[in-house]
C-alpha cells in the first residue's frame, strides 16, 4: 500500500526511495470496519487520515437530531478537523469509515517532526490544502447559485462514479437535502 502514497507524492514533490521509506516511518496504517467512527464530536481530533483503501465522511448532528455531511475522502484524499488536529480541541465533527477502509495516520506531533525533517513535505501539505480549499470554495458557492436539483445533477455530471459509489442517503446528507427528495430528483432524470 506505500506504493499507493508514494505515487501520490510523486505527484507533488520529488522525493529519493531513501527519503520515503523514512517519510514512511511517520506514519501508522490502521484499518476500520465499514461505519466504524475514527473520530467522535467532542473528542479531540489527533490524526489526519490519508485514505489509502475505501471511503471515510466528516458529518456533525444538527440540532434536529440529523446528521450532515460535509465532507467525503476517498483513495489519496485526506481527511481530519483541521481546527481540532491543530488546536487540540474537541471536535465539532465525526470521522466515520463508510466502506472497509484502510488509512494512513499521522498524529499532530508526527507531522510536524516531519515537516521539520523533510521541509520538500511542507510544499507537499499546502498543494494538498490549496486544492482542497478550492474544491470547497467551488462547493459553496454551488450551495449558494445552484438549485438543490441542480446542485445533484451538477455532482453526478462531474462525479459519477463517485454518485455511484456513495450510498444516496449520504449523497442527500451531503447536499442537505431528505433522501425521499433526492429519490424524487432522481425519478425525474430518468423520466
Amino acid at each position: 500500500m506505500s506504493q499507493i502514497f508514494k505515487a501520490h507524492l510523486d505527484k507533488f514533490i520529488t522525493i529519493s526511495d531513501e527519503d520515503f521509506m523514512s517519510i514512511l516511518d511517520y506514519f501508522e496504517v490502521k484499518n476500520f470496519g465499514k461505519k466504524e467512527n475514527l473520530l467522535e464530536e467532542g473528542q479531540v481530533c489527533r490524526q489526519n487520515y490519508f485514505v489509502l483503501k475505501g471511503l471515510l465522511r466528516k458529518f456533525f448532528v444538527n440540532e434536529k437530531g440529523v446528521e450532515q455531511t460535509t465532507d467525503f475522502a476517498l483513495e489519496t484524499w485526506w481527511m481530519t478537523d483541521n481546527f481540532s488536529f491543530e488546536h487540540r480541541t474537541p471536535s465539532d465533527f465525526s470521522i466515520q469509515a463508510v466502506e472497509k477502509s484502510e488509512v494512513l495516520t499521522i498524529s499532530s506531533d508526527s507531522q510536524e517532526q516531519l515537516l521539520k525533517e523533510f521541509p520538500v513535505m511542507e510544499k507537499y501539505f499546502r498543494i494538498v490544502y490549496q486544492r482542497a480549499f478550492a474544491a470547497n470554495q467551488r462547493r459553496v458557492k454551488y450551495i449558494f447559485t445552484y438549485s438543490k436539483e441542480d446542485f445533484y445533477f451538477s455532482l453526478a455530471k462531474q462525479y459519477p462514479d463517485f454518485v455511484q459509489r456513495v450510498p444516496q442517503y449520504l449523497i442527500a446528507s451531503f447536499l442537505g437535502f431528505t433522501p425521499e427528495y433526492l429519490s424524487e430528483i432522481r425519478k425525474k432524470s430518468v423520466s
